[in-house]
This record gives structure tokens, C-alpha cells and sequence, in this order.
């Protein structure tokens, strides 16, 4: 899927129009919508400007590059296109019950670009419009009345639309909604660490992170107990002898260990609790944010695991100490942690920088 859209809808900004039409140029917004074709003759071309005409269609469209019409009032977007020309139309759609919900489908799967709006709390309407959208050419924005919406509005059906549109409340929200729209988690450059020494350690507490998403067997998360380099523990997607696998699950390691949050910010294993975020890590790299359900938190015997990266870092993992806690080496091999011996290699991360309240902080900072 391509990149998702930011819209912003200044038709009820009132005095901080100027400002947020500014502030969505800054943040490079794919378009703005206004009722006023004056408006839109101030912007960049860097910026679809999208005309949402009141009442009647306006004899002269300015510097619209698309129009944004009511089907209902106006007639459908192609038959005004075949009318005007050189003139892109696009469809706007509140939907309410079953005859505006029949419009907007026919709709999506018809126009060049469709702006749906949901009157209702209800996800059902948005789910049914996304799906019947599914493999059309056009472009389906949804309209949020809130930044905390979006979120939300970009899991529906798990693709979500192709964009959102906001019509801000205050200074500020477009620079919010660009932040959550167009969030991608990094891929992280893993290194190869080899193995320097095992041992028991005795008891303690040791975290399971149970995420409300299928891990794949290639995937784990990130855990260390010095924030500066940390280890790749696998989900538990592998074959385990007296029980079902746990596709959800990470048996992460110590309480106090370090973990991951996203791409900057770590979290210790006893910070996790349900409804945060844990980065998911694949044994090539790629990463992707999942909500934890659940932090098993229980007395185990420990397993110390010393490892050196080969520009010579030091990283130490305590886990479980259990056959079935595994970590990932190159090419997403299992190493069960008991049989571990030096010399055998580990995938794992190396941040690069100390950590200050999960935040990373450059300054001196020892942990042994």
C-alpha cells in the first residue's frame, strides 16, 4: 500500500484558517479543503487544493485542483467531469443509515476520489466501505473529527483508508496528525553477536510479554540488561514439548531488563503493562509496533548470557532459565538458551546511545 494521505478541512477553522493552512503546507500536506476558491489561490502547488462547494457548483473554480461534490445535489463526480473539462470531481459522503452507507459504496468504487464521513460511533459502516473499495482505482479518504481517531481509522480491515482528513480544532493538529499518519517504525541494522559465557544465576522474576498479535517464527523483541546493546529473543511460534505453542508470546527475560518501545525509546519489562507498545523485530530487520495484552510476571531460575558484538560491545541478557526460552541467530536460527555454548552467535542491536527515562541522552553512563 502506498503512502497514506493527510487532508485538512479549514471549512470550520474560523480565526486560525491562515495558520492552519500554513501550518499544513509545513507539514506537507497531500491536501487541503476549503469552501472558498480565494483561499486556495494562496497556496503552493506543492498542496492538492480541493474545492467543497456550498449550494450550487460556482461558475469559475479557480485554482482548484479537484472539486468535491455531493452527489446527491450535485450528480456524480464523472458525469461533471465529461461536463467540465479539464476539471478532476471528486464524491463527499456522510453516512447514517443504509440509503447514505448504499450511496458511498457506490461511490468508492466508482470515483477518482471518495471523502466518506461516519455519523455513527459504529466501525461497521467504515469496515463495509473499505471493503467494498477493495481493489477499486480510486483514492478513499475518512474524515476524523479527532487526532485520537486516527489511529483507529488507519487498522480498520487492518488496511485502512488512503487517508485521513481533519478539520483542526486548534493550532497545532495537523502537525499531530501528520505524526501519527505517517509513522512508519524503522528498520534496525542487526548485528551479529558471539556468544562469551553462560551461567545460572540463581532466582527471580522474569517477564512473558504477551502481544494481542500473531508474532511470526522469525520475529521477537529486543531485550538486554545494559540499554546499549541488546539481544533478539524469539516469539514462542516453535514447537514445544508438552504444551501448545504460544504465537503471541515472548519470554522475554528479567524484570529489569530493557526492551524496545520503538525505534528510539526503550521500556523495562516491568513497565509493560496491557495496552502498550513493544517493536516487533524480525531476524532481517524489518520491525513492526504491537500492543501488548499481558506481562506474565513470575519467580523462575535464572540464565545469564554474556555475548560481544564485533565492534567489541558487551551485551548480557538474564532469562528464564529453560530449554524452551529461545533467541534468534543469523539466518533465524532457534537457540534454545540451556544449550547455548561460546562461540555460538546471536542476533541482536546495538542503539548506540545511553538512555535517560527510556529517552536516548548523550552523556557518561557505565552499567556492568
Amino acid at each position: 500500500m502506498s503512502a497514506r494521505q493527510c487532508w485538512l478541512d479549514l471549512r470550520a477553522a474560523g480565526d486560525f484558517t491562515r495558520a492552519a493552512a500554513e501550518e499544513a503546507v509545513h507539514q506537507r500536506f497531500d491536501a487541503i479543503v476549503s469552501a472558498d476558491p480565494a483561499l486556495l489561490a494562496g497556496l503552493p502547488p506543492t498542496v492538492t487544493r480541493v474545492l467543497a462547494p456550498e449550494g450550487e457548483l460556482p461558475a469559475d473554480f479557480g485554482a482548484a485542483d479537484l472539486v468535491l461534490v455531493d452527489p446527491s445535489v450535485h450528480g456524480e463526480p464523472a458525469r461533471l467531469a465529461a461536463r467540465y473539462e479539464g476539471v478532476r470531481f471528486g464524491g463527499r459522503y456522510d453516512v447514517s443509515d443504509a440509503g447514505s452507507l448504499d450511496a458511498a459504496l457506490a461511490g468508492v468504487r466508482r470515483d477518482e476520489v471518495s471523502v466518506v464521513r461516519f455519523l455513527d460511533p459504529t466501525l461497521i459502516p467504515m469496515e463495509i466501505v473499505l471493503a467494498a473499495a477493495d481493489g477499486a482505482a480510486g483514492t478513499v479518504i475518512t474524515a476524523v473529527d479527532r487526532v485520537d481517531d486516527a489511529e483507529v481509522h488507519l487498522s480498520v480491515l487492518e488496511r485502512g483508508p488512503d487517508g485521513l482528513l481533519l478539520a483542526p480544532q486548534a493550532p497545532g493538529e495537523a502537525t499531530r496528525l501528520a505524526e501519527v499518519v505517517r509513522y512508519q517504525p524503522p528498520d534496525l541494522k542487526l548485528v551479529t553477536f558471539t556468544v562469551t559465557g553462560v551461567k545460572h544465576v540463581g532466582r527471580g522474576e522474569r517477564a512473558c510479554v504477551d502481544t494481542c498479535t500473531y508474532l511470526r517464527p522469525d520475529e521477537g523483541i529486543l531485550v538486554g540488561s545494559r540499554s546499549h546493546a541488546l539481544l533478539l529473543c524469539v516469539s514462542e511460534t516453535h514447537p514445544l514439548p508438552y504444551m501448545p505453542t504460544r504465537p503471541f508470546r515472548v519470554n522475554a527475560g528479567a524484570i529489569m531488563s530493557y526492551t524496545l518501545a520503538d525505534g528510539e525509546h526503550t521500556r523495562y519489562l516491568s513497565e509493560l503493562k496491557a495496552g502498550a507498545s513493544v517493536l516487533a523485530v524480525g531476524a532481517d530487520g524489518r520491525t513492526r509496533s504491537v500492543t501488548v495484552g499481558r506481562v506474565k510476571i513470575e519467580t523462575r531460575p535464572l540464565l545469564s548470557v554474556e555475548a560481544v558484538a564485533p565492534t567489541g560491545e558487551t551485551a548480557n541478557l538474564i532469562l528464564q532459565d529453560d530449554w524452551h526460552v529461545r533467541l534468534l541467530g543469523p539466518g533465524a536460527t532457534v537457540l534454545n538458551c540451556t544449550e547455548l555454548r561460546p562461540g555460538d552467535e546471536i542476533l541482536g542491536y546495538l542503539p548506540g546511545r545511553q538512555r535517560h527515562v527510556g529517552y536516548p541522552i548523550d552523556e557518561q553512563c557505565y552499567e556492568q
